[in-house]
C-alpha cells in the first residue's frame, strides 16, 4: 500500500466559519439516504487532554494525528486504536510532534527538537512503542512526505542548510540515502511520494534560472534519477505516483499550465489539461486534481473525465485510494466529503455538533479520517473546538 502524506496545522486552519461569527449562507448540507445507499456515522476520537485534535492518516484499525495536551500546553502526536477505542500519546523528540502517516506497524511524522527549533522526521513502531529520530542529510531539519512498505521519503537540508535534497530512509536498515538532484550536489530537490522502489519529486536544473524545476523519478534499485521533462514548456513538477505512473503539472509550449500523467514503462505522456492544475493525485489508473475551483477525475484507460461532486462552490481533493476520494467542499462553508470515482456517489460528512468538518484520508474500506467541530459554547459561534474524527460507512436498509 502506498501512502502520500499531508501535514495539517492543529487548529483547523483554512476552514470557513471557524470560531465566532454567524454561519455563511445555508447550514449543513443534508440529503435523505435512499434504501441500499451508504451512510456515514461520525465518531469523536477525543484528545490527549487538550481542547483540540485532528486525525491526519488511517490504515486499518489505526488512526494517527496530533492533539493538544492537558491545559493546551503542547502538541503531541497520537495513535488511536479503533478496535480498543484508545488514544496513545507517542511522545516527542524534544518539544511538539505531529504524526502524518501510518502503514502497518509504523507511524511517521515530525517533531520539533526544541521550542521554535528545527524539526526532524520520526518513525514510531507500534509493536515496540519506540520513537526513532531518522536524522538528516547533515543539515538541521527533515520533512517526511511519503511511506510505502520499507521506505520513507522526504526532504532534508544538507550541511549549512543552504541546500535541500530528497531522501529515502529504509525502515529495515535505518539508513538515509541522499537522492541528489538533476543539477548535481549543489542543486535542490524535494521528494513528494514513493511507490515500491520509485520516488518522485522536483529538482532544480543545471544552468537554469532559480526556481525552474523538472519533475524526477528516482529508482532505488538502480540508484538513477530520471528527468521527467515537460509538456513543451520550461518547467514541471511530479506530485504523486502509483505503480509506474507519475502525475504532476507542467508548462506547455504555449506557456500555459496543464496537469499530466507519465508512464515510466512506456514513456507515454498524457496531457490532462487545465482542469488538473492543482493537487494531482493518482491511484491505479485514476487521476484526480483541480483547477482551483472544481475537482475532477480522469481515467487513463478510457481517457474520460468527470467532475467530482455537484460542481457547487470550491471542491478540494485531499486523497484518493482505490475508488474512494476524500476532501473538502467550500460552498460557502467547509464540509468534508467522500466520493466514489466508479459510480459518482458523493456524500457530505457530518460534524460533531458544530458546523464544519474536514477530511484528510480514507482507508480501503471507505473509513474516513479527519476532524470535525463540536457544538459551539455560545449562540454567536458556529463551531466549538475541532476533534479528531472518523466517519464509518454502513448500508441503509
Amino acid at each position: 500500500m502506498r501512502i502520500r502524506l499531508r501535514a495539517w496545522t492543529l487548529v483547523g486552519a483554512g476552514l470557513l466559519a471557524v470560531g465566532a461569527g454567524p454561519a455563511y449562507g445555508a447550514g449543513r448540507p443534508s440529503a435523505e439516504p435512499a434504501a441500499g445507499s451508504v451512510q456515514y456515522t461520525v465518531q469523536d476520537l477525543g484528545t490527549l487532554g487538550g481542547t483540540r485534535s485532528e486525525a491526519t492518516a488511517i490504515d486499518g484499525r489505526t488512526v494517527v494525528g496530533s492533539s493538544l495536551t492537558s491545559g493546551d500546553a503542547a502538541e503531541h502526536a497520537f495513535v488511536y486504536d479503533l478496535r480498543r477505542h484508545t488514544m496513545t500519546d507517542i511522545g516527542t523528540l524534544g518539544d511538539s510532534s505531529r504524526a502524518t502517516g501510518v502503514e502497518g506497524d509504523h507511524v511517521v511524522g515530525e517533531s520539533d527538537l526544541s521550542a521554535g527549533g528545527p524539526a526532524h522526521g520520526f518513525v514510531y513502531d507500534l509493536r515496540t512503542r519506540r520513537l526513532v529520530d531518522i536524522g538528516t542529510l547533515g543539515g538541521s531539519s527533515t520533512d517526511i512526505t511519503g511511506l510505502d512498505g520499507d521506505t520513507v521519503v522526504g526532504t532534508s537540508s544538507l550541511s549549512g542548510d543552504a541546500v535541500t535534497h530528497a531522501f529515502a530512509y529504509s525502515l529495515h536498515t535505518r539508513t538515509m540515502t541522499d537522492l541528489g538532484s538533476l543539477a548535481g550536489p549543489s542543486g535542490d530537490s524535494t521528494a513528494a511520494a514513493v511507490s515500491g522502489s520509485l520516488v518522485v519529486g522536483d529538482s532544480s536544473l543545471p544552468d537554469t534560472p532559480a526556481g525552474t524545476t523538472h519533475g524526477f523519478a528516482y529508482n532505488l534499485r538502480t540508484r538513477t534519477m530520471t528527468d521527467l521533462g515537460t509538456l513543451g514548456g520550461s518547467s514541471s513538477t511530479a506530485n504523486d505516483i502509483s505503480g509506474s505512473t507519475v502525475v504532476g503539472q507542467s508548462r506547455t509550449a504555449g506557456n500555459s499550465i496543464s496537469g499530466y500523467a507519465y508512464d515510466l514503462r512506456t514513456g507515454i505522456r498524457t496531457d490532462l489539461g487545465f482542469h488538473f492544475l492543482t493537487a494531482q493525485l493518482i491511484s491505479g489508473n485514476t487521476v484526480v486534481g483541480g483547477d482551483s475551483l472544481l475537482s475532477s477525475s480522469y481515467d487513463l484507460i478510457t481517457h474520460t473525465s468527470a467532475t467530482i461532486g455537484s460542481g457547487r462552490g470550491v471542491t478540494e481533493v485531499k486523497q484518493i485510494r482505490g475508488h474512494f476520494v476524500v476532501g473538502d467542499n467550500f460552498a460557502p462553508n467547509s464540509f468534508a466529503f467522500v466520493a466514489r470515482v466508479d459510480n459518482g456517489d458523493f456524500t457530505y460528512l457530518a460534524s460533531l455538533g458544530g458546523l464544519n468538518s474536514a477530511a484528510t484520508q480514507v482507508d480501503r474500506h471507505g473509513v474516513v479520517a479527519g476532524s470535525a467541530a463540536l457544538p459551539p459554547a455560545d449562540p454567536v459561534s458556529v463551531n466549538g473546538p475541532f476533534h479528531a474524527a472518523v466517519w464509518i460507512p454502513h448500508t441503509v436498509a
